[in-house]
């Protein structure tokens, strides 16, 4: 009797020894699944998912999601493809809109010094108004489709984040008085430093303070963190959450916006911060707009 009980408890503990031992190799498969799914994603490879487990179901597992890695690249260089060529297209159209734009232009200035009625000339003002909206139209065309085509090989260089601030802030002072805005700026007393393009950091932090001319109830606050998050906020009575989540999209403007506007410049500001491995986000509560620009180290 003893000798089949022991003979039992044997066979139960090799059966428990090999089901831990098959437990031990699933698992270490699923971290491989894990791990290189998680590499496939990141990095820009065309290599596959590929697992050390003979385990039938293990094994059946990743097939099925290298093929959905396979349809997802598929469609990653369709998009690349399409965008590519939308770019290269607003590129050429608004080149060659600069042109008669430029004509249209000169000849306004020559009808200007022309003697003329009140009706002709409230008419032409009209036209010069409309104008120069298409040229604006047609020259943040031309950038973004430039500006967002630009490599990760970017010229960068060593940037004091304050002192680019504070020359933006400079720069846009007389408009912001036109507004009756006096920004609120905080800057930390250390310096703090990053390796970024200047002309495309100096591009966004402008395209944020044109943002806060246009919605701005006459505050804006300008922040600087000693970890590289730049907030602007100001209060918004024209704007929503809903208007607040679609600023970065691609010609979304607000009805009461300014009749200027394109509806580029964020967009801009986003593509550039992110080519420069940054991230920017709006939120929107208490009638208050904050965007925020964060350069990690």
């Amino acid at each position: 009797m003893e000798f089949w009980l022991c003979l039992i408890i044997i066979i139960l503990c090799i059966i428990i020894l090999i089901q831990s031992v098959r437990l031990h190799l699933l698992r270490r498969s699923a971290r491989e699944i894990s791990d290189a799914f998680a590499e496939k994603i990141s990095g820009d490879t065309n290599t596959l998912i590929d697992i050390s487990s003979g385990d039938r179901y293990m094994r059946q597992l990743a097939d099925s999601i290298n093929k959905e890695l396979k349809k997802l690249r598929s469609e990653h260089l369709r998009f690349q493809q399409g965008d590519w060529e939308l770019k290269n297209a607003v590129t050429g159209i608004s080149h060659d809109l600069r042109t008669p734009l430029t004509a249209i232009c000169g000849y306004l200035d020559l009808l200007d010094k022309t003697e003329k009625s009140d009706e002709v000339s409230r008419y032409l003002k009209i036209i010069r108004n409309r104008t120069e909206a298409l040229r604006q139209l047609t020259e943040e065309l031309f950038r973004y489709s430039v500006f967002t085509s630009v490599s990760d090989g970017t010229p960068a260089e060593p940037l004091i984040l304050n002192r680019v601030l504070e020359d933006s802030i400079s720069g846009f002072y007389a408009a912001l008085r036109q507004h009756g805005i006096t920004p609120e700026i905080h800057l930390p007393e250390a310096k703090v430093r990053r390796t970024l393009n200047r002309s495309a950091l100096t591009r966004i932090i402008g395209n944020l303070i044109s943002n806060a001319l246009k919605y701005s109830d006459g505050d804006l606050v300008i922040e600087l963190k000693e970890t590289g998050e730049i907030l602007f906020s100001n209060h918004a009575e024209k704007l929503d959450e809903i208007s607040a989540g679609r600023l970065f999209d691609r010609f979304y403007t607000v009805e009461t916006a300014s009749s200027d506007a394109t509806g580029l410049g964020l967009s801009i500001a986003r593509a550039l911060t992110e080519q420069m491995g940054g991230s920017i986000h709006a939120e929107f509560s208490d009638r208050v707009l904050s965007v925020t620009v964060l350069f990690p180290e």
